[in-house]
């Protein structure tokens, strides 16, 4: 399938690469979040080795805590769907999978060998916000670094930009993918859920991983 000429509605190209095998593409994605949830937090709630708690730096003190970055935080879960929701063949799905895959393995191999946690978070009343309650009770500080929420935002972001341009999209389209995927990297800051140097080294492996484009995909 060709791309969209640009000035005329991609509506039909969009429409049909969402509509291609959408059966697998749902339950893979579902089945892909659901097993690395699962492993994530068995290590996060067993680590094997000692916890290293993660150093702050001027760039945490200089970002306030932002209570309405939550909003984008969680929206992670969304964006990373978008990249396969568009890919048109089997081959493709099931390769970007594997890339997928390695990355959250790489991920979890370094928290297995090397846990590492949040520095305790003052000055903040999490009663106050009861999102962030939640969100703590669910996924508590360990496993910070690198951050795999930063990792598969810039995974998806420059996968996205690279259909995105392959559809031949107008460019503001692309901006808005660009600025979606720094505001998921903003937000694990403004929320404190990580640290800079998290999200350093989780930007790094979203990179890496993103470089990686097995022939089936070019």
């Amino acid at each position: 399938m060709t791309g969209s000429i640009p000035g005329r509605s991609a509506a039909p190209e969009w429409r049909a690469r969402i509509t291609a095998h959408w059966w697998l593409k749902f339950t893979g994605i579902t089945a892909f979040i659901t097993v690395f949830f699962f492993a994530y937090f068995l290590l996060q709630r067993n680590p094997v080795y000692a916890v290293t708690v993660m150093p702050l730096t001027a760039l945490d003190r200089l970002i306030p805590f932002q209570p309405a970055m939550l909003v984008l935080y969680l929206s992670l879960w969304f964006y990373v769907s978008l990249p396969p929701a568009l890919l048109r063949t089997r081959p493709e799905l099931y390769a970007y999978g594997w890339i997928a895959g390695g990355l959250a393995v790489a991920g979890l191999a370094i928290f297995f060998f090397w846990p590492t946690s949040m520095p305790v978070t003052t000055g903040i009343e999490w009663s106050r916000y009861p999102g962030f309650a939640r969100l703590k009770s669910v996924d508590a500080a360990q496993n910070a670094c690198p951050s795999l929420h930063v990792a598969f935002a810039v995974f998806t972001g420059v996968w996205l930009d690279r259909l995105l341009r392959e559809m031949r999209v107008p460019a503001g389209e692309r901006v808005m993918n660009a600025a979606w995927c720094l505001g998921i990297v903003y937000s694990t800051l403004a929320t404190r859920q990580h640290v800079a140097v998290d999200a350093l080294a989780g930007t790094a492996l979203g990179l890496l991983a993103a470089w990686y484009r097995p022939r089936v995909l070019r």
